[in-house]
């Protein structure tokens, strides 16, 4: 447990006598307020009975319902990826939270994975208000339909809403020349800033990392943050800031509730407030009737298309999270060997992170179409660009770099041999790359199959932009497509761990 963590977990001890020894104001109203946060929310249906949407409505309408004084804010990631994602670019996560709509939603780095034109035709399509304090144009100019700090009148309480995208995304995800200012610096002035302009309470809605977490909380600019992105479920509380992470998929909810004491001291207004965690497991949730009416069409809609058998896959294949992100994997080899078969290429190098399932598939397992478009969700296309041996090798070298971290660069290769010495440090860790029988030549050219996130320097991969492009995104053809092709023409799948990539 981080000291963070740690921290968090106790409420600094002797508040309470400090406080005794000062006068104590004159109370003049107390409220509660109740704030339910939710992020990365993918999957429109319920997984092993759940989360989904319909459980998170039915728990955000209750809160409603029990109380006037609530918010319901969400912290990031909801276009991508999914299996329905990738036909409908998001549309159906729109829909389904337009049921109960958020108070506020801050962009994640995965509603920018098909673009930033798609990402602001949903903000268009939604019935609540996105906003992001720290994203504008290239050249600093506001974004048309985002908004920044919202403050909201709740019961005599001036309420802040600080809303905080993460900083990363330009590299994670295709956010275009869009600008995203510094997580932490931008959440901490917007912080101090509402505090100037009289909020009462101050609420981040935020999402970045567990890093950033403990810095912007550390701070003390906020009364309560609400995080997303690191997808666990997680509480805390400081004495001074209280803090959620709020979960994935809405398995795991955290219904804050803070009593607010209104006050006045010496002619001054007062705020004081303690927290209330609670928890909800949603797998003792009822689904709301009326979006699991629309959660059921769309299972509908999809199962029909989906549930084509396209061969057995005679070899166990394995894309588990921990494993495509940081080593050799049967899926990657599997969805390495089909691009670069598809179109002729000399090698292929995709990112581990772009391999989504999760899951074990046992030999003799008969694979189907869903399961080729749950691996895949993001909607990659497969492109080919000439590459220099020194672009590859320098590509590889990002690749490995965050080994120790599971990062989502992690390269799954086909055509070529890697050793790595994984306790070297990141940029001097490939040891020899061998092309079919021969040595990388960092002078040679080799034609090169990669995504087209990868392509413009997504993951880090900077060293495949300004190659030769034979086949564009406008041009490729879905990398899920490629592999169901490649399966339906071998008749079965043979892939297997064979030394691809070996660490010393």
């Amino acid at each position: 447990m981080s000291n963070y963590l740690k921290t968090l977990a106790v409420v600094i001890a002797g508040t309470t006598a400090l406080s005794g020894a000062t006068l104590a104001p004159a109370y003049a109203e107390t409220v509660k307020l109740t704030i339910l946060g939710a992020g990365d929310l993918y999957n429109f249906t319920e997984t092993g009975g759940r989360g989904g949407f319909a459980r998170l409505n039915a728990v955000a309408r209750a809160e409603k319902a029990a109380n006037p004084n609530m918010l319901y804010v969400f912290d990031g990631d909801m276009l991508s990826p999914s299996l329905l994602s990738g036909f409908d670019k998001g549309q159906n996560t729109i829909d389904l939270t337009n049921i109960v709509p958020f108070d506020i939603a801050v962009p994640g780095n995965h509603e920018f994975d098909f673009g930033t034109e798609n990402f602001l035709q949903k903000v268009g399509a939604s019935e609540y208000p996105w906003a992001a304090i720290n994203i504008t144009h290239a050249d600093g100019s506001p974004i048309d339909g985002l908004g920044g700090t919202m403050m909201k009148e709740i019961a005599g309480l001036k309420i802040a809403l600080v809303p905080v995208a993460q900083d990363t995304t330009p590299v994670v995800s295709s956010s275009g020349d869009w600008k995203f200012e510094g997580t932490v610096s931008s959440a901490i002035a917007a912080a101090k800033a509402a505090r100037a302009e009289g909020a009462d309470l101050v609420v981040g809605v935020i999402q970045t990392d567990h890093a950033n977490d403990r810095e912007i909380a550390a701070s003390h600019a906020f009364d309560v943050i609400m995080s997303g992105d690191d997808h666990d479920y997680m509480t805390g509380y400081d004495g001074i800031t209280a803090y959620v992470e709020t979960s994935t998929d809405a398995k795991f909810l955290a219904p804050l509730d803070l009593t607010v004491e209104i006050g006045e001291n010496d002619g001054k207004r007062t705020i004081s407030w303690t927290p209330h965690f609670r928890y909800i497991d949603t797998a003792t949730v009822t689904p709301d009737p009326e979006t699991q009416a629309l959660v059921d069409e769309l299972k509908t809609t999809l199962d029909a298309s989906l549930n084509t058998d396209i061969g057995t896959t005679n070899t166990a294949l394995d894309s588990r999270r921990n494993i495509v992100r940081t080593e050799e994997s049967a899926m990657g080899n599997l969805i390495a060997d089909a691009m670069r078969a598809a179109n002729g290429a000399d090698l292929a190098i995709t990112n581990g992170g772009g391999i989504r399932a999760d899951r074990e598939y046992e030999a003799g397992t008969m694979l189907t179409r869903r399961d080729i478009l749950s691996e895949l969700p993001f909607g990659n296309v497969t492109v080919v660009s000439e590459l220099t041996g020194q672009q590859i090798l320098d590509g590889l070298e990002n690749g490995f770099s965050l080994v120790e971290e599971g990062g989502g660069r992690f390269p799954q290769v086909s055509g070529i041999k890697i050793e790595i010495d994984t306790s070297k440090p990141a940029g001097e860790r490939v040891v020899s790359v061998m092309v079919g029988d021969a040595p990388l030549d960092p002078a040679a050219t080799y034609k090169v199959a990669t995504n087209d996130y990868m392509l413009r320097g997504g993951d880090g991969y900077t060293a495949f932009v300004g190659g030769n492009v034979l086949i564009d995104d406008r041009n490729g053809d879905l990398m899920a497509n490629d592999v169901i092709e490649y399966i339906l023409q071998t008749g079965s799948v043979d892939a297997k761990v064979e030394g691809r990539i070996v660490k010393k």
